[in-house]
């Protein structure tokens, strides 16, 4: 899959495609129905299959103050979108030019710069300015514009649409069966490891520290939880996520130990696994009190990846 990155990017070679355009947060089975679709389309007809989305994310953008939990930073969703099998993957900086094209002026775009020949659309889909750009709009200016516009209707599981938000709802109440259901994986967050303070090893639990890359989180607490990319299988351990209130922290962060680990893992690329929240962060008046429930918590997360 090859990334562009603006409007005026697309490479000589290009010749046109069967596009899908969303935020795509979370690439939930609802999602991975519509790039089926398109990739479908695509090889029937011999042309690129493209994903259109856009960074921030248009909701981070319109509620700077408020935004949406994120449940992929840029860097998780393109591994997810290279390995859906899509050609390219074209990014679009969302900002005020965007959010103010109307309804023709987006179709032209994609009719223009695109020279889309079909575009796959979920039922929901509204863009442009005052989100004028329904699917139904599209495709009345997609007639006019020799493009085809295809609306799948929504995916269900257990008589319930799945959505980016409904996502974002299990994950909150600490749901991580349903959550995973809904994403067709278990959830996880994946980065590098950074330095910090070594306060947990002074404590008696190293941990590998992950900037979160992302403006809210859609989980906060402390966890059980896998650790990938330490050693072969995946190693069981506890994590915290959240902004250390005990020693005066601001920003959130996700901190994983890993049980029975104590090699290196600075500049290491893991991904960490939710399995189960155990608790709430809480500040505690001592650092003895904050590490003699730190030890509960491993006692807990071992009970519950040991069971």
């Amino acid at each position: 899959m090859e990334l562009i990155r603006g409007l005026s990017a697309l490479p000589a070679r290009y010749g046109g495609c069967v596009v899908t355009i969303g935020t795509y947060d979370g690439l939930h089975l609802g999602h991975q129905a519509l790039i089926a679709r398109t990739r479908e389309l695509a090889a029937q007809r011999g042309l690129p299959a493209v994903l259109l989305s856009f960074e921030p994310m248009p909701r981070e953008f319109l509620s700077p103050a408020d935004p949406p939990a994120r449940l992929t930073t840029f860097r998780e969703r393109w591994r997810l979108l290279a390995a859906a099998g899509l050609d390219y993957f074209w990014l679009l900086r969302f900002d005020e030019a965007l959010r103010n094209l109307t309804a023709l002026d987006f179709a032209q775009l994609v009719a223009g710069r695109l020279r889309a020949s079909t575009v796959v659309v979920g039922h929901d889909f509204r863009f442009a300015r005052r989100g004028e750009a329904t699917a139904a709009v599209l495709a009345a200016a997609g007639a006019r514009l020799r493009f085809s516009v295809e609306v799948l209707p929504a995916v269900t599981l257990a008589g319930e649409r799945i959505s980016s938000s409904g996502v974002r709802a299990a994950l909150a109440a600490g749901d991580f069966a349903h959550a995973a259901r809904w994403l067709g994986r278990p959830y996880s967050m994946r980065g590098r490891v950074i330095g910090g303070k070594r306060l947990g090893r002074d404590l008696g639990f190293p941990t590998a520290n992950l900037a979160l890359g992302r403006r809210r989180a859609p989980v906060a607490g402390i966890f059980a939880v896998l650790v990938h990319g330490v050693g072969g299988a995946p190693r069981p351990g506890v994590a915290s996520l959240g902004t250390r209130p005990t020693i005066g922290g601001t920003e959130a962060l996700l901190e994983a130990h890993v049980f029975d680990f104590d090699d290196d893992l600075y500049g290491r690329e893991i991904e960490v696994e939710f399995a189960a929240k155990l608790r709430e962060e809480q500040r505690f008046a001592t650092l003895a009190a904050l590490t003699a429930q730190m030890h509960c918590d491993a006692a807990a997360a071992r009970a519950i990846l040991n069971g």
